[in-house]
């Protein structure tokens, strides 16, 4: 006897499934949102565990940070034979899964639609605990959420969704990351939205927002209730700090712009083999690890100590700019580090600089350290990325005070600025991308088509027929009114006809027949009649509007019959997309 639960699950997932063709599937994507917030937030449990665990049980008093306590001999080797055991693992992968992170996330959304491999995940599970343990200068965010993305697209590859849902759920995925990252849910939304979506829709806000609640909750069982950050109250002593303020921004907008250009003449060496850059990159970290211990890992340790005003002018200066420089450096060669938690060290370090430098020269009116610690994280955050609101949703939901909005707003717009407008440098990932030879196409028209799938607007009134058939045959076959007849021929479907053609044919030839006293052939050739006949292609049931009109371009087919795999070497027809049907739902839709 089968199981009932299995039973019950086979019979909604076809209805689940037809519904999120839709964008308007609100509750369906919101459970698949709730889902992939827990989903993510143990996975990243799991990951930061992986890291944490052995750094506390290696480095000298059990804390995971404390590179610096190491002797300086054993933190230049560490980074060093960290990158050599990376090159060697690297050497034997595939080259089609040597990519990992935010830009590989961004890149399989806009090439394969959100689909990600169980593989790649694990491939970048282990080169990001590897590299945040072996004391390269790395973040976890970043790879937290190809973790993230990846096991939501794996849910929905496993239940078989529509691709515009599993665009979503990669989405949710980049959202629960963030989340559980630092425990900014709000901040993880926006990000997602602003850097990997590059859209802001209300039914794709609902599924994202259930993720980055769900997923922090995970992580609050675990880690408690408190950000990432130990963050004392901050407020703007007096409004004539901003020009100050305006200094730092330009400050913060030539490093950003120098950070991303770093990056990119890294991208020369692209053609050299992958394991020997990142050996490269090992080495280059050595005087850095010597020297500066402080780039050493996620550095985390360093910001608490730059927002409480436990660093000097000097050390705090050196640190962003070893930071800068290394971490840039080695990106670019290919070591798989995150980004996004450098650029929060790097604007901490500065900015905690700049407020030493203020107070000194205006000690009367100079605010603490930690608020210029802390508009300097959200400069470089979205200076760097791009991503404004994001930053400074970050900055509200790690002070959890709202008087940082109004310096916060000022400082990172106008270092947003200066990166993109003065120095014309376009977001991060995108720079790399474009390093690869790719691109990110984010236009209103491509993000409307890839929010919806061909389930939605296909026309499912359609018969399929072989090309020969008997008069009885075709009688019985107009009998159920269908609109659409699909011929059959040796390989598959060949050819789309009205029904009401084959209703006139019937018509007009019983009609002659009956004058001339002549009977109707037995057997009637679908190809032969007079038709309006379409040329076909096929089109899998999971594909957006945007991969169907992509389709149509490349096989010149004026049909495209809409088919699924229901068991191996088998494909069901479901029903058939005209080109004009997409633009007749894309007009409805935009009006």
């Amino acid at each position: 006897m089968r199981n009932p639960l299995r039973v019950t699950f086979e019979r909604l997932i076809p209805s689940f499934r037809r519904r999120l063709s839709d964008v308007d599937a609100l509750p369906q994507l919101a459970v698949l949102g709730l889902l992939s917030g827990i989903i993510t937030g143990a996975v990243i449990l799991l990951f930061r565990f992986a890291i944490e665990w052995p750094l506390a049980n290696l480095l000298p008093g059990g804390n995971s940070e404390a590179f610096e306590s190491l002797a300086p001999l054993t933190r230049g080797m560490l980074p060093l034979a960290g990158a050599v055991a990376l090159a060697f693992f690297v050497y034997h992968l595939p080259a089609q899964f040597r990519k990992v992170g935010v830009v590989y996330i961004m890149e399989r959304l806009n090439y394969h639609q959100g689909y990600v491999s169980f593989k790649s995940v694990l491939i970048q599970f282990i080169s990001g605990v590897a590299t945040v343990v072996s004391g390269q200068s790395a973040g976890r965010e970043g790879p937290a959420i190809h973790l993230g993305s990846g096991c939501s697209s794996l849910l929905g590859q496993w239940l078989k969704l529509p691709n515009n849902s599993i665009r979503t759920l990669v989405a949710c995925g980049c959202a629960a990351a963030i989340s559980a990252s630092f425990n900014t849910p709000v901040s993880g939304v926006i990000f997602a939205m602003e850097a990997i979506m590059m859209e802001y829709t209300i039914a794709g806000f609902t599924p994202i927002i259930l993720a980055a609640v769900s997923s922090a909750i995970v992580m609050q069982l675990v880690y408690g209730p408190e950000p990432a950050f130990t963050v004392p109250p901050v407020t703007m002593s007096s409004l004539a700090e901003i020009p100050w303020i305006l200094v730092m921004a330009i400050i913060c907008g030539i490093a950003a712009t120098l950070f991303i250009r770093l990056v990119s003449a890294m991208a020369r060496f692209h053609h050299r083999p992958l394991p020997a850059r990142i050996i490269a990159a090992g080495i280059l970290m050595i005087p850095f690890a010597i020297l500066v211990p402080e780039t050493m890992g996620i550095s985390y340790d360093t910001v608490n100590d730059a927002i409480s005003g436990q660093l000097g002018l000097s050390l705090l200066i050196v640190i962003g700019l070893a930071k800068l420089v290394i971490t840039s450096t080695t990106i670019g060669l290919g070591m798989p580090s995150g980004v996004i938690g450098p650029t929060i060290v790097i604007g901490a370090s500065l900015g905690g600089a700049m407020g030493l430098i203020g107070a000194a020269i205006m000690p009367e009116m100079a605010s603490s350290v930690s608020f210029y610690s802390m508009l300097g994280m959200g400069a470089m955050m979205g200076a760097i990325l791009q991503t404004p609101l994001a930053a400074l949703m970050t900055l509200l939901e790690l002070t959890h005070n709202p008087n940082i909005m109004l310096p916060g707003m000022l400082i990172i717009t106008i270092a947003s600025l200066i990166t993109s407008e003065v120095f014309g440098e376009k977001p991060l990932f995108l720079t790399i991308l474009k390093n690869q030879g790719l691109s990110y196409q984010n236009s209103p028209v491509v993000q409307a088509l890839r929010r919806v799938s061909v389930g939605a607007i296909m026309e499912r009134s359609l018969l399929r027929m072989e090309r020969h058939l008997s008069l009885a045959e075709a009688k019985k076959a107009l009998k159920s009114e269908p609109k659409w007849l699909l011929v059959d021929g040796s390989n598959g479907p060949t050819a789309l006809l009205p029904a009401a053609d084959l209703a006139r044919y019937l018509e007009d030839a019983e009609k002659g027949n009956h004058e001339e006293g002549t009977a109707l052939p037995d057997l009637i050739d679908l190809m032969e009649i007079p038709a309006n006949r379409r040329d076909v292609a096929p089109v899998q049931y999971q594909a957006t509007l945007e991969e169907a009109l992509n389709q149509f371009d490349s096989t010149q087919a004026e049909a495209l019959y809409v088919q699924r795999h229901v068991a191996p070497m088998i494909q069901r027809v479901y029903g058939v997309v005209l080109h004009s049907d997409i633009e007749s739902y894309y007009q409805y839709r935009r009006s």
